[in-house]
């Protein structure tokens, strides 16, 4: 078998080991103050509420069976999305 040369780290010389956060299913990273949440389950994160409020219109609208909510994480803001109601046309 041949010798193996293995090579050593200085004494004086730090380990640099970049720190990674781990994000799992419980923790995820949020890039937005607006959280959209279907069925009060988190489904995006969104910088405008405009954004986050558009978003959650097109899924109102595609399953209007679900409870779709934009979240505000700074203010503690939660605001149901309904779909609009039609007005009867009056002749």
């Amino acid at each position: 078998m041949a010798p193996r040369v293995i090579k050593l780290r200085e004494p004086g010389e730090p380990v640099q080991e970049p720190e990674v956060e781990t994000f799992s299913q419980r923790k995820r990273p949020e890039a937005g103050r607006f959280l959209l949440q279907v069925d009060r389950q988190t489904k995006g994160s969104y910088t405008t509420a405009e954004a986050a409020e558009t978003a959650g219109m097109i899924i109102k609208k595609a399953h209007p069976i679900v409870r779709v909510a934009v979240y505000d994480s700074v203010d503690s803001v939660n605001t149901i999305i309904d779909l609009p109601v039609d007005l009867p046309q009056q002749p």
